[in-house]
């Protein structure tokens, strides 16, 4: 839309945008507003196995490019909250650059249609120079592939729907490979109950969408279904350890969630979570088997068919007997993973959302692996509620991440459930805590440390290679929790202009939100967390809505750039650069 008798300032202002536009490739710009409104840049569409044409829309604001310099950005996938006619999920890309005028500003939201209510998900861990993006969306089954390469746009590459994964549903976690391709866990089970047959030619028994077992899906940068692999034993598991609704011949805890690959080892390590169906009502089911507390190993020598090595129960700890759920002993619901980087160290760590606890095991390339549990949550809460009156059982552990010099282990905590819990509505129950796992990590394939007491429930281990707290980092929130999801900032900007990458971590950002079918709908706010160089964690206050001033970019708010849709819901969050500014 031409703007009517700018002023020369304005003029220069558009002329300044248009230039930027014409520097996205493959993409049309068509202005939807006046001068000093967004500009939407459409990328070419693509067809979907089902014949429809799916689309990302960006909507860039003049902060896109009111910057001189190199910028970093943070991407946070995002849903609509309101339930209005016509509101698309959306990938918001926020200015990360720490000392940028526009720092903590929405510059571009990247709108995916035609579908709608995808229940936007996770999307890869971390990302690195040349990467695709894959973002999940969890009740749609559908994952979209993005090029970020010129960003504050994005351009979708590809689409991938329910009938491109028949053996799995619910995409949940994404680890990317050396060739660009993504493993993703599908947590649920086949489309179609009744038998699937996988890529290499296996077959198992589902008892249907959202069910179990999932599978691990290879899915390429186009969005295509590279395979499908089965994550359930051929033989079954135990049914008195493993429930199924409905139940099937051959038992399986399989309903993957997270995943991190390994690929000097040639080993990928996967959690699971629960028959995810079953808890989409907010009616929480308490049946202790149907909550799983099993982790696979996989051998990834054949990318495109990774092979489960073992499936472990993880021991109970001494919290046992003493919770009034038994689905909030330590071991259950496993929901995350982080494997070690250094070629020296071999181990890896899972942590489960409602038994509240951390476990590890020091080699992931041996036969039979043994999960210890390390720290327990209360020794974190303790630190700010130190009368223990809030538990770790059923606290909503979720995020766990390495450094990548393993140094520090991070974590975000959503928090005990007050109705649950019995706790006082504006009691502080949400965090993020960093663990120094040095020790542990240096004790090689014969670690002491072991959570077996009470006492080291609240205080932390007793062994002298325990983790050790090196900071915690309260979140208030007076209606459901704190922070589920996070990411590392994996950057830093060099004497040379450039970015490059860096294995010192300095900030983390989280989301306050899980799934609100699930009951944890959270504050809507993505936050800033700044990491000292000994583990000390500290809220961002430079990290501010652009609207409101505050601490956090809420995402509770009327008006986006691609229209007044009201409230959205952040999960996944990224921290990227653009290709050209990364060395």
């Amino acid at each position: 839309m031409p703007v009517t008798n700018p002023t020369p300032r304005r003029a220069r202002r558009l002329s300044a945008f248009a230039a930027f536009v014409a520097l996205l490739p493959g993409q049309a710009a068509v202005p939807i507003a006046s001068g000093y409104g967004p500009i939407t840049v459409v990328s070419p569409g693509v067809q979907g196995s089902d014949g429809k044409t799916y689309q990302l829309t960006n909507h860039l604001t003049r902060a896109a490019t009111r910057h001189d310099g190199k910028r970093e950005w943070l991407l946070a996938w995002a849903g609509d909250a309101d339930g209005k006619d016509g509101a698309p999920d959306f990938v918001a890309v926020v200015d990360a650059t720490k000392g940028s005028p526009t720092y903590g500003q929405v510059v571009n939201t990247a709108t995916f249609t035609p579908q709608l209510q995808n229940e936007p998900h996770h999307m890869q861990y971390v990302w690195h120079k040349g990467e695709r993006i894959y973002a999940g969306g969890i009740l749609s089954d559908t994952t979209l592939v993005m090029d970020a390469s010129q960003l504050p746009a994005l351009r979708l590459t590809g689409v991938n729907l329910p009938a491109d994964t028949p053996c799995g549903s619910a995409p949940d976690a994404f680890t990317v490979l050396g060739d660009g391709t993504a493993y993703a866990t599908y947590m649920g089970g086949p489309n179609v109950s009744g038998e699937c047959r996988y890529s290499n030619g296996e077959t198992r028994v589902g008892n249907g969408y959202g069910g179990s077992p999932g599978e691990i899906v290879r899915i390429g940068t186009d969005g295509r279904t590279l395979s499908e692999s089965p994550a359930a034993l051929p033989g079954g598991e135990d049914p008195a350890q493993c429930t199924n609704i409905p139940a099937l011949l051959k038992a399986s805890c399989a309903n993957p969630h997270g995943a991190q690959l390994r690929p000097d080892l040639h080993r990928m390590v996967q959690t699971d979570f629960a028959e995810i169906r079953n808890y989409l009502n907010q009616q929480p089911q308490f049946d202790p088997h149907l909550i799983r507390d099993t982790v696979r190993i996989y051998d990834t020598t054949d990318v495109n068919a990774p092979k489960v090595l073992s499936a472990a129960h993880l021991p109970i700890g001494p919290r046992a007997g003493t919770e009034k759920y038994p689905v909030f002993n330590e071991s259950r619901l496993v929901m995350e993973t982080t494997v070690t980087n250094r070629p020296e160290h071999r181990g890896a760590f899972v942590s489960t959302m409602w038994g509240g606890a951390v476990y590890y095991t020091p080699d992931i390339t041996a036969p039979d692996p043994q999960w210890t549990e390390v720290f327990d949550d209360e020794a974190a809460y303790r630190t700010f509620h130190p009368d223990g009156t809030v538990p770790s059982g059923g606290d909503g552990g979720s995020w766990l991440q390495l450094s990548p010099d393993d140094r520090f282990l991070f974590h975000t905590v959503i928090g005990a459930q007050r109705t649950l819990s019995g706790l006082p509505q504006n009691t502080t129950v949400g965090m993020v805590y960093a663990l120094d796992v040095r020790k542990l990590l240096a004790a090689g394939n014969d670690p002491k440390c072991r959570i077996d007491t009470m006492d080291e429930v609240a205080r932390g281990g007793g062994e002298p290679d325990c983790p050790a707290l090196a900071g915690v980092l309260p979140v208030h929130d007076e209606t459901s929790g704190g922070p589920h999801w996070g990411t590392m900032d994996n950057f830093t900007l060099g004497h040379d202009g450039y970015f490059h990458e860096t294995d010192r971590i300095s900030r983390l950002a989280v989301a306050n939100y899980f799934v609100w079918s699930l009951g944890g709908d959270g504050n809507h706010e993505v936050c800033m967390v700044d990491v000292a160089p000994n583990g000390k964690l500290g809220l961002d206050r430079s990290f501010r809505d652009e609207r409101t001033h505050q601490p956090c970019v809420a995402f509770n708010r009327a008006d986006w750039p691609h229209g007044s849709f009201g409230d959205a819901r952040p999960h996944g969050v990224l921290f990227v650069v653009n290709d050209r500014n990364l060395r």
